[in-house]
């Protein structure tokens, strides 16, 4: 007897601004998909423009899940994501749909594709210890330490990611191990699922003109207001969600630490910088298969053939 066929799940990765949301909804209209977002700041309610959130006419041409999921105010962690992601693969399945994951934030694909990791306890002292330190000296000194013990680790984490700064210095106080050791040495589990990874990439000169331009349609498009929307709901400038690009830029120009010209360009500098960051991430899955994302009509031939095989 045959083994019984694992369920499929596509993955389209790729950094910021590559194209990432043309293409999924032209592979979920020719493959019968649903999306799962796949991105660490679209979960987030009321952060579109900031976000480059699917609107919401793109998202009534295909059901997407986990986008306006959490409020700005709530942590988001990896094993939340994994444990919801599952939940709604299950319903597409159960629908005879196809999963087709979705975004750039490379932790949640590696976290759903090889499970839950388990690193050490976090003893109570230790995890107080780096949170007064935070405070005390301020997050550029603790991402100063944090390049020091794992510089795999502080090159992913910005140093406004209070969150993740945090846990990164916790893990190595707590086994005297890198965060990034953890994680490398993680065994993988054995497969729930067959998965198809895609990647998309261009030219990087060709890319850097599309995020300069997708900084420009979110100035346009009202960033700015939209921040201080969020600011009059009552969400603070210090939550994770609000130091992420786009967001900590505009606060920097209301809070006058930039003029508005600085704030445009150290977005477009960072995005772009986020960008190559992503790109060292998902280079290092030899998994994946990488697409120009202009090409559609090779990128449906490639997954057409593996979901009928």
């Amino acid at each position: 007897m045959s083994p019984q066929k694992l369920k499929q799940i596509i993955i389209l990765a790729g950094p910021t601004a590559i194209g990432k949301t043309e293409l999924s909804l032209a592979m979920a209209h020719d493959i019968g998909c649903e999306i799962v977002s796949m991105d660490s700041m679209q979960i987030y309610k009321y952060m579109d423009i900031g976000t480059a959130k699917p609107t919401r006419a793109e998202r009534a041409l295909v059901p997407h899940h986990l986008v306006d999921h959490v409020d700005p105010d709530e942590d988001y962690s990896v094993a939340r994501f994994i444990e919801e992601a599952n939940k709604a693969v299950s319903a597409i399945l159960d629908r005879g749909n196809v999963p087709l994951f979705v975004g750039g934030t490379g932790l949640f694909m590696k976290g759903f594709v090889e499970g839950v990791f388990a690193i050490c306890p976090i003893p109570e002292d230790v995890r107080s210890k780096v949170r007064v330190e935070i405070a005390a000296k301020g997050n550029a000194r603790a991402h100063a330490r944090l390049q020091e013990v794992d510089p795999e680790s502080a090159a992913r984490i910005h140093v406004n990611d209070s969150q993740r700064l945090a846990r990164g210095l916790e893990v190595f106080d707590a086994s005297g191990t890198p965060w990034s050791t953890h994680l490398n040495q993680q065994v993988r589990k054995e497969p729930a699922y067959e998965f198809h990874k895609i990647g998309l990439s261009r030219p990087r000169e060709e890319l850097y003109e599309r995020i300069n331009l997708r900084v420009d349609i979110m100035v346009d498009l009202g960033i700015l207001a939209e921040t201080e929307g969020l600011l009059t709901m009552g969400y603070g400038e210090n939550l994770n969600s609000m130091q992420s690009i786009g967001y900590r830029h505009m606060l920097n120009y209301i809070n006058k630490v930039w003029r508005w010209d600085e704030a445009i360009e150290l977005l477009a500098r960072d995005t772009r910088r986020y960008a190559k960051r992503q790109f060292t991430w998902f280079n290092k899955d030899h998994d994946i298969r990488w697409f120009d994302p202009d090409d559609i009509k090779s990128v449906l031939s490639f997954i057409q053939g593996k979901i009928r095989s």
